[in-house]
This record gives structure tokens, C-alpha cells and sequence, in this order.
């Protein structure tokens, strides 16, 4: 497998690893071509599982990524707090919470199951066996942070924005998915007061996401976005059909800023523009998911 996915640039500390993959490389069918890493959106279980294998080879991973059962919400995981995955601490910004999954539509088929099962014949004995479920007890949550060397915070997009936290001490990195329903519930200041420690000694990656020339967005949305914060009306422009074209990165960075975390990367590579690279639910439907991930190395003091 060449490599299919981009490094974070950023001034991260030394043993502060944290990349975004591409959609080549994999074994998936369409409409999940080919390195899909979605369990939840109807690829085949085993071809997920092969595609994640050699992601975790290829990168060098010291570890299954946590694969975090995403909804939308504000929940923060602190995976230090698992006890062999069995249970989770988990942090709340708002107290009601948007329930709905990120999950897609449609099913692979059978046509798919048996292309990956001809092209790879272990892959017939694991169809149906494989499980890919989050950590048992993990339970549901959009942002996920750990101090633990080794462990590999993950996080699962479409077009909605992966954003990597880490602090400038080396020792403490996170990942956050901000659609704009987590933007406007709160998940980045969610994350960022889990984290409990000062926001100047944070820094952030964003990675790729659906740009403004795409994100189209009703009024509704605007509003939701907007609310304590007047300022961020320059991030919408309105189109001819009466709606916004909405900048998901520029309000990112706003609310990053208000709370005082001022370094700020990455940004600008569209999911939508960029179809030979990227999955877009936006531009698709049915469609996979690249993964955005951070751990600090092992060994790495």
C-alpha cells in the first residue's frame, strides 16, 4: 500500500503523530472506493476490517485506533479513563444532545461481498464474523482525548471538519469531529475544557472538510451557528437560491480563538472539490469515510 494520507503540518511536539488518510489504497467496492474506514455506512464488515489493516501497517500505528460511535453531539471520551475499554468517562457541553447517527444509507450487496471475497479468499471466512463495533462501554462521543502514549484518538468524516488538538508540553493530544450540528452544540469548547488545561498551551490541526464553494446551508443552520456570535455572519455568504454558502473551517476558527487557542493549522483542502481524493457524503450520498487520527509515539518522552 503507497501512501494515502496526508500528515498533519503543524509544529506539533516531538512524538505528536497526527495525519488524515485519503480514499485510495483499500479494498472497498463502490460506491466505498476504495479505503473506505466506515463500519456503520454498508461497506462490506470484512473489507472495512482489511482496509484498516493495512492503514495500521502502512502508517506504522501502535495500535487499533478507538473507532468512536460519532452522533453529532458534544460528548468528549476520555479514553485514559477506560478500564480495558469496559467503561468510559465522558464529558458533556450541552444537556441535550443530537441523537441522530451519523450513518449512511444503502448496502454494498452481494456483488461487492463477492468481488473482495474473490480478490482476497480469507475475506469469505471472515464475512459476517467481524466485528467493528466502538469499545464495548465506550459509548457515544464526537471528541475523544488521551495522555497515554500509544493509544490512537480517531475520528471518522464525510465533510464534516476533523479537528487534532496537542498540547505544547508532548503529552496530551485529542480529535474532534465538528459538523456544523457539534459546531453550534458546542464540541470544540467541550473538548478544549476537557482537556483542563490552559488554552494557550494548545494547539490545532484542521483537517480536510467540506469547503464554502460547497457547504450550502438554509437559514435554520445560519442561526444555530450564529448564536453567541454575531461576529461569525462573515463567515456565510448567500447565494441565488436564498440560502448560504457556509465556511465550516473559518467558524472553527473562531470559536478556537474565543477560547484562546490562537495556534491554529491545516484547513482549506475541500472533500467535495477533491473527488479522486476524498469521500463526500455532500457530493455522494452513499459513500465511505477517511479517518483523521493523533497519538502520541511510544517511547517518546
Amino acid at each position: 500500500m503507497s501512501a494515502t494520507w496526508v500528515e498533519a503540518d503543524w509544529p506539533a511536539p516531538g512524538g505528536v503523530r497526527a495525519l488524515s488518510t485519503f480514499r485510495s489504497g483499500g479494498v472497498s467496492a463502490e460506491p466505498y472506493t476504495s479505503l473506505n474506514l466506515g463500519s456503520h455506512v454498508g461497506d462490506v464488515p470484512a473489507a472495512v476490517a482489511e482496509n484498516r489493516r493495512r492503514l495500521a501497517a502502512a502508517v506504522g500505528l501502535p495500535a487499533e485506533p478507538v473507532w468512536l460511535t460519532q452522533v453529532h453531539g458534544t460528548q468528549v471520551a476520555d479514553l485514559d479513563a477506560v478500564a480495558d475499554f469496559g467503561t468510559a468517562a465522558l464529558h458533556d457541553a450541552a444537556a441535550g444532545r443530537d441523537a441522530a447517527e451519523d450513518r449512511g444509507a444503502g448496502a454494498n450487496g452481494d456483488a461487492a461481498t463477492d468481488r473482495y471475497a474473490a480478490a482476497d479468499p480469507r475475506a469469505a471466512a471472515e464475512l459476517g464474523a467481524t466485528d467493528l463495533a466502538a469499545p464495548a462501554g465506550l459509548g457515544s462521543a464526537d471528541a475523544a482525548f488521551t495522555r497515554r502514549r500509544g493509544r490512537v484518538c480517531a475520528i471518522l468524516t464525510a465533510d464534516c471538519l476533523p479537528i487534532v488538538l496537542a498540547a505544547d508540553s508532548g503529552d496530551l493530544v485529542a480529535a474532534v469531529h465538528a459538523g456544523w450540528k457539534g459546531l453550534a452544540g458546542g464540541v470544540i469548547e467541550a473538548a478544549v475544557r476537557a482537556l483542563a488545561v490552559p488554552p494557550e498551551r494548545l494547539m490545532a490541526w484542521l483537517g480536510p472538510a467540506i469547503g464554502p464553494e460547497h457547504f450550502e446551508v438554509g437559514g435554520e443552520v445560519r442561526e444555530a451557528l450564529l448564536k453567541g456570535d454575531s461576529g461569525a455572519a462573515a463567515a456565510f455568504a448567500p447565494n441565488a437560491r436564498g440560502r448560504f454558502m457556509a465556511d465550516l473551517g473559518a467558524l472553527a476558527r473562531r470559536r478556537l480563538a474565543a477560547l484562546g487557542v490562537d495556534r491554529i493549522y491545516g484547513g482549506g483542502q475541500c472533500t467535495y472539490a477533491y473527488g479522486d481524493r476524498y469521500f463526500s457524503h455532500r457530493r455522494d450520498g452513499v459513500t465511505g469515510r477517511q479517518a483523521t487520527l493523533i497519538w502520541l509515539e511510544p517511547g517518546r518522552q
